[in-house]
């Protein structure tokens, strides 16, 4: 029997309750930033937690961590294969923060909600300005104790290619001074980048050796690309 249909109804059928329930967190934590800031981020983490229950009971994806994940405030750097990790990982951390393109946080409604859960967004062109304004973010999110995120990649990739890293990831260890916790995820599998066909299987995420701080910053970029790949095996047809 060809899977294709099935795969394409439970695509479909996810993406009607996701959409749905996405609508509902954005509107509630519209509202809910009005009262508490904690209210709005357990909004946040609940929309995070919906998300995976829908890859799980709906589309049949099964979540795998190899090795230990610290829930330290580290910097934490993501292979980047599909939108899933991008959500998955508010299931990973307590009210993680993240480090992204601008032009996401410019997304009306969502990205007001992004910015106030926590999300720093950061323009490449604007130089001295852009360094400061992160500088003093993550410097907040580290008093709370809270995780920094990102993905150096800079882009969702397909499964199986192993583009460089993003400049801005050395320039980035080298100013905040954390340890930075590398993870390959090979989401791509069962989710790749703009398909709407998702279908079941297991998604892996493998913990690296933690880089320390400090280290040179080819070193550190070395590291880092090669932990972020560890799982970056050819793809398999979506079936």
């Amino acid at each position: 029997m060809n899977a294709i249909p099935v795969v394409a109804l439970r695509s479909a059928l996810f993406a009607l309750l996701f959409y749905f329930f996405t609508t509902l967190c954005v509107l509630a934590c519209v509202l809910a930033a009005f009262v508490s800031a904690p209210l709005m981020r357990r909004i946040v983490t609940l929309w995070g937690q919906i998300h995976r229950s829908l890859c799980r009971y709906v589309l049949g994806q099964r979540i795998r961590i190899v090795g230990d994940l610290p829930r330290e405030p580290q910097l934490y750097v993501f292979k980047h294969e599909s939108i899933f990790e991008t959500i998955d990982i508010l299931c990973l951390f307590a009210e993680p923060v993240v480090i992204a393109k601008q032009e996401l946080i410019d997304i009306p409604g969502w990205g007001w909600v992004a910015r106030r859960h926590g999300v720093i967004g950061l323009r490449r062109d604007d130089g001295a300005k852009a360094i400061r304004h992160l500088r003093r973010e993550v410097g907040k999110a580290v008093e709370a104790g809270r995780p920094i995120c990102l993905f150096p990649e800079g882009t969702r990739v397909p499964h199986g290619e192993r583009p460089p890293l993003r400049s801005g990831f050395a320039g980035i260890y080298q100013m905040l001074g954390l340890p930075v916790v590398p993870v390959a995820v090979d989401s791509g599998l069962v989710s790749p980048r703009n398909s709407f066909l998702k279908r079941s299987g297991v998604i892996t995420y493998k913990v690296g050796e933690i880089i320390p701080p400090g280290l040179p910053r080819a070193e550190a970029e070395a590291r880092a690309e090669a932990a972020i790949n560890a799982l970056n095996t050819p793809t398999r047809p979506l079936t």
